[in-house]
């Protein structure tokens, strides 16, 4: 027997429109230029933004590519679980300002961007941006996928917690 009973609300972040998708894409348009940063440092970065926005897939996509880019399973989870207290202590600041970051709708204030390019250099802090913009855009895609799903299917997948 089916429940006519509607799902509750899909509560992970997601994108509402296709102007906000666009708007997104043309601010890491914006962030091209200098500055790398190490693949474990990226991976870092993108596992922090995750556990904010709980991307399934990319959770589980990071935490293999961080395997490969030499992240300890048990960081992995720290990691994915809001905790970047087994980072190397270099990294902290910008875990945290990415956490911040996350937390905030992929926004910083200038102030946390001007404290980030002082630790980290004007190049390096352009492409911790540049990976966070990146994971938001990924979260977000992931996480509208499961909004599809969860909407379509009566609330019985798309994991809407």
């Amino acid at each position: 027997m089916f429940s006519t009973a509607r799902p509750g609300p899909f509560r992970k972040r997601y994108y509402r429109s296709i102007a906000a998708l666009w708007s997104d894409l043309r601010r890491l348009a914006g962030l091209r230029g200098p500055g790398s940063i190490s693949p474990a440092l990226r991976e870092r970065l993108m596992l922090t933004v995750t556990a904010v926005n709980r991307c399934r897939y990319c959770a589980a996509f990071h935490g293999y590519v961080a395997q490969l880019s030499g992240l300890a399973p048990r960081e992995i989870s720290h990691l994915l679980e809001g905790d970047a207290a087994t980072a190397p202590a270099a990294e902290i600041p910008a875990l945290l300002y990415a956490r911040q970051w996350a937390e905030a709708g992929g926004q910083a204030s200038p102030e946390l961007q001007a404290r980030l390019a002082t630790i980290y250099g004007d190049d390096q802090a352009r492409a911790i941006e540049r990976a966070l913009c990146m994971i938001w855009i990924g979260n977000l895609l992931g996480n509208t996928w499961d909004a599809l799903l969860f909407r379509f299917s009566g609330g019985r997948l798309g994991g809407g917690r």
